[in-house]
């Protein structure tokens, strides 16, 4: 069977939803939409050095690259080439609504998650933005652009909002007005108390909590979402190591830092005090997550006879209540996972247009692990498990 007629017998006419694509953010982002007086020091793109960075009040915030492994002309590279790529030299898919829209009709795909690159995947590089007030300003105008591109698409892609997790109150107005004006969830960083603030667990986050609970928007950790997550990608591969390797085995301990990030998350209570909420981890795969319930469920147990005080379920059983899980290039692990932990919390994700992205075969890989899985389920992890959790219609 050919991998198109393959797709048309196991996909055949479901909606795909993807859960976790990328925006190479427009150079006049910020720009574009800043107040009378603002437009030289949100962020925007200069020359320094002879590189195009992203500076924001006047400090380089981050490289502007392109972000992609998708070339202008439609081409995938593979390997580290993608790194010296500007946003002239990756297809236009990466940062312009139309252009996107073309190639999710190529792909196949209906709708598509979207997240962040420049200002960090949890949004953490708007801490390093002294002035509060042009902080919340960068994070608003971001959130505005989103609306702007969710309404640009149709309602085909759907950004999330990114949460201004520095300053709570401003924090639970901002998800407030982003439910108001329509986006489907929230985008945050998985480490605040690395940056000076409280952990996730501590009381002070529960107004956060109650109003993502309260508006149905899911709370979104992608991995990297955090200035200690990410420096994972960096500080993993050993030294000696050349520059691909380190990328391959540094991309891999990335979303195994989401095994953090999700077993705190298991054993903080949270989800004992905020039944309603519900987490995604996204981009972390599936393989890890049957041996992460299982090792909490006895861990707990063990070392943890008083934690009934606090928990009245096992950490397996609030994930299947409460924790949702992406995959992309995943076979086996696909089926174990699906065996362990049943279909109702998984969701499929393609990672375009970044590095190990399913393209431009996105749907062929998919169907490829789908030949033994039931209709209905599959219908469930491409389509209506991320329809029901981020209120798409089909």
């Amino acid at each position: 069977m050919s991998p198109s007629a393959l797709v048309a017998d196991i996909i055949g006419d479901i909606k795909v939803i993807d859960v976790d694509t990328h925006l190479t953010e427009p150079h006049d982002l910020w720009t574009s939409r800043a107040p009378r007086g603002w437009e030289e020091r949100v962020p925007q793109v200069k020359q320094v050095d002879g590189r195009p960075q992203w500076v924001v009040d006047g400090h380089v915030l981050a490289n502007a690259g392109g972000s992609s492994v998708v070339t202008r002309d439609g081409t995938k590279v593979l390997g580290t080439e993608f790194m010296t790529y500007t946003i002239d030299d990756v297809h236009p898919a990466a940062y312009d609504v139309d252009a996107r829209l073309e190639v999710m009709d190529q792909l196949g795909v209906y709708a598509q998650i979207l997240y962040p690159n420049v200002v960090g995947f949890g949004g953490q590089r708007f801490n390093d933005v002294v002035d509060p007030e042009l902080r919340m300003l960068c994070a608003t105008l971001y959130n505005d652009a989103m609306i702007d591109i969710q309404e640009r698409s149709g309602q085909r892609m759907f950004p999330m909002a990114i949460v201004p997790w520095w300053d709570i109150d401003a924090a639970v107005r901002e998800v407030t007005r982003a439910k108001e004006l329509g986006l489907r969830g929230v985008n945050t960083n998985s480490d605040p108390h690395n940056e000076g603030y409280p952990d996730l667990a501590e009381r002070h986050w529960d107004p956060l909590w109650e109003v993502c609970a309260d508006l149905a928007m899911p709370v979104n950790f992608h991995i990297g979402a955090s200035s200690t997550s990410i420096g994972w990608f960096g500080t993993s591969p050993w030294p000696s190591l050349d520059g691909e390797r380190k990328l391959a085995f540094g991309s891999a301990m990335v979303m195994i830092g989401n095994f953090r990030t999700m077993g705190n998350l298991l054993v903080s209570g949270i989800l004992e005090r905020h039944p309603d909420l519900h987490f995604v981890s996204v981009e972390s795969g599936l393989g890890w997550i049957p041996f992460l319930l299982e090792v909490l469920d006895w861990e707990l147990s063990e070392c943890a006879p008083h934690a009934v005080e606090h928990l009245s379920m096992k950490p397996s059983e609030y994930f299947r209540r409460q924790v949702h899980a992406c995959y992309w290039f995943e076979r086996e692990g696909l089926t174990d996972a699906l065996r362990t932990l049943g279909p109702d919390n998984i969701m499929f994700e393609t990672d375009f247009p970044h590095p190990t992205c399913l393209y431009p075969d996105s749907l062929e890989r998919a169907a490829e692990g789908l030949v033994d899985i039931a209709p209905a389920v599959r219908a469930q992890l491409l389509s209506t498990n991320a329809a029901a959790l981020y209120h798409i219609p089909l």
